[in-house]
């Protein structure tokens, strides 16, 4: 199946790749159904990206990538193609031509301001569902009145899409005075230990390394799958993290005997410590296993963890610990702590039970240490007591 042939627009043969990692590794992954018919899915076997045929001729004809974007051009040259003759269908076959154009426009002008990858991302993702809801992008009110109308859009992902359409408007020289959206701070879910640990244990090995490593350190996810087997130091026991997201601190993670272990032995097929995984195919691997958790162990708070979830617990442990703002401020690698205060808030949600154990030697109190159980004191026997919140 890898390496197949299909044709392009102009007759050619196309060879089948990853839209995402380029990889011809490609197996037919089941057949979506729209309403013009069925779509032949594939998915990689590289990145274990999912993708249609559609995608694959979008990704060809943009050569910055754009798939979303790309799919608007190419509904409109479909349509140009069906209906030629009807007005109204030209009319519509224009406008989408004209969003595509202006759409690659802009995500171009902010790649030569600089902006990340993972920004482009979410802005042709944002552009891409205000299109999906039959918004006019030429038109403010028409932007307005469509997301008003999303009754599933919660007033953040309202306020998102409003904030990037005002950044394309802009560009665009379209005037565009965003609605007012109220949203309410909520306190974030923490889960127990033993439901993360439950999660680790039932993920594929590389998925496990992720959430082991999210769990210990506190570092978020796009962190994490840009980490770089050259900034990991197993013989010191300790990671450097360079490459940082939401403009945060570098900053040096000590590693555990069982986290070193574990991404030591995670297979080395690049430079990148989790190889080619990208977010969205271990997003879909983390919700599959996390369903299938829940059921088997009857536990439904467990598909409310996600992986910033791991944040969040880190971080009120480590408060809870030391009841320092600035230590919370230096682990997540936050510049100011009015974005730590939440985890005030979190102390007294925490478990007033204890698991406790005894450590006779150096070596089993650093077994302990390392598995997240604090220091109480020493016997007169000298034996070392220790405990962990349950």
């Amino acid at each position: 199946m890898a390496g197949c042939a299909m044709e392009n627009e102009g007759g050619e043969k196309a060879s089948r790749e990853c839209p995402e990692c380029h990889n011809k590794r490609i197996w037919k992954h089941g057949v979506r159904e729209t309403k013009n018919g069925s779509v032949q899915r594939f998915v990689c076997r590289e990145c274990g990206y999912r993708f249609s045929e559609s995608s694959v001729l979008s990704a060809h004809c943009n050569n910055n990538g754009k798939r979303q974007v790309c799919a608007v051009l190419t509904e409109a040259r479909n349509l140009t193609a069906v209906e030629p003759q009807k007005n109204g269908l030209a009319g519509a076959t224009k406008q989408l031509t004209d969003v595509g154009v202006e759409v690659t426009k802009y995500l171009g002008h902010l790649q030569r301001e600089n902006r990340s990858k993972n920004t482009l991302n979410s802005y042709e993702t944002y552009l891409g569902m205000l299109t999906k809801i039959g918004a006019d992008l030429f038109n403010p009110e028409s932007v307005k009145e469509k997301i008003a109308k999303q009754e599933s859009w919660q007033d953040n992902t309202k306020r998102m899409a409003a904030a990037v359409y005002k950044g394309f408007a802009s560009f665009n020289g379209i005037a565009f005075r965003s609605p007012r959206y109220r949203i309410s701070p909520k306190i974030p879910f923490i889960p127990s230990e033993a439901q993360i640990d439950a999660l680790i244990v039932g993920s594929p090995r590389r998925l496990a390394a992720l959430l082991q490593l999210l769990k210990e350190t506190g570092i978020r996810v796009g962190e994490a799958l840009s980490l770089k087997w050259s900034e990991l130091d197993f013989e010191n026991k300790r990671f450097t993290m360079n490459t940082t997201e939401k403009a945060g601190m570098p900053r040096q993670k000590p590693l555990s005997d069982k986290l070193a272990s574990t991404l030591s032995g995670l297979p080395r097929k690049n430079e990148r410590l989790f190889g080619k995984a990208n977010y969205k195919y271990m997003e879909l691997q983390f919700l599959n296993v996390r369903k299938r958790l829940a059921t088997k162990l009857q536990d439904e708070k467990l598909n409310e963890i996600h992986f910033h979830t791991l944040r969040h617990w880190r971080a009120s442990k480590e408060f809870s610990k030391t009841r320092s703002l600035p230590h919370v401020m230096e682990l997540l690698g936050h510049k100011n702590l009015d974005s730590v205060m939440v985890y005030t808030h979190l102390v007294d949600t925490q478990s007033d039970e204890y698991y406790s154990a005894v450590a006779k030697t150096t070596e089993e109190a650093k077994k302990l240490s390392e598995n997240g159980f604090e220091y109480v004191c020493t016997t007169p026997e000298n034996i070392m007591l220790f405990r962990k919140q349950k």
